[in-house]
């Protein structure tokens, strides 16, 4: 019997090529957490997944399940955003893919993530009003450290009393409030490295490139 097929929603956060004529999209949802699907035919000009799967697209999407492996069949992907600010500046795309790699180093394949999907889903709806930042780069792997049970009280660390009240501001405020925050350049130096700090010690090593955005965000 052919496994059912599951319906969801979910941001498209890679996509490769498999074939000459087939992707694979690696999705973030809520429930079903990361998975991997292979859209058969989607780079011929006539498939119906044209112009339904780029990056960070939100869809409604189905699939049904591999009994054999991770990569699983796209039957269907519906586009009901598409963020387009992220085409139009690419700071804007660079923070959402550090957004998505981080989530992708910590955090378990085919697992339900709520919690990181909101939040990845919440960075993308500010970026569509307003420009990227340290203080948004900082202030979403705090509330995802927080979110996976690895954020220690900052009250309690080795923090400067400015750089411990932005991340506390951070890591609890909402996203409008908390990108409003801006750290003068040593407290943004301070939260860095302890950021990098708590990041080694929860996963091997940090996405490629990140020192480079936030060089970049801080000018």
């Amino acid at each position: 019997m052919a496994a059912a097929i599951e319906r969801f929603e979910g941001l498209i956060v890679r996509l490769h090529p498999l074939t000459d004529t087939s992707l694979v999209v690696h999705w973030l949802a809520a429930e079903p957490g990361r998975l991997a699907t292979v859209a058969k035919g989607a780079r011929q000009w006539r498939s119906p997944f044209r112009g339904r799967l780029d990056l960070f697209h939100l869809c409604d999407f189905s699939f049904q399940r591999s009994r054999r492996s991770d990569l699983h069949t796209l039957r269907e992907a519906v586009l009901r955003e598409s963020y387009p600010s992220l085409r139009q500046q690419w700071l804007n795309l660079e923070l959402a893919a550090h957004a998505a790699a981080m989530i992708e180093r910590t955090c378990e394949a085919e697992t339900p993530l709520p919690g990181p999907f909101e939040l990845l889903r919440g960075l993308l709806r500010v970026l569509t009003s307003e420009p990227p930042s340290a203080a948004l780069m900082f202030a979403f792997e705090l509330k995802l450290l927080s979110d996976l049970g690895l954020l220690p009280d900052p009250q309690t660390q080795p923090l400067s009393p400015g750089a411990r009240q932005l991340a506390l501001q951070w890591s609890s405020e909402l996203w409008e409030r908390a990108m409003r925050i801006q750290p003068s350049r040593a407290q943004r130096e301070e939260i860095d490295d302890w950021l990098r700090r708590l990041w080694l010690g929860s996963c091997d090593r940090l996405p490629q490139g990140r020192a480079g955005l936030l060089a970049c965000l801080a000018c």
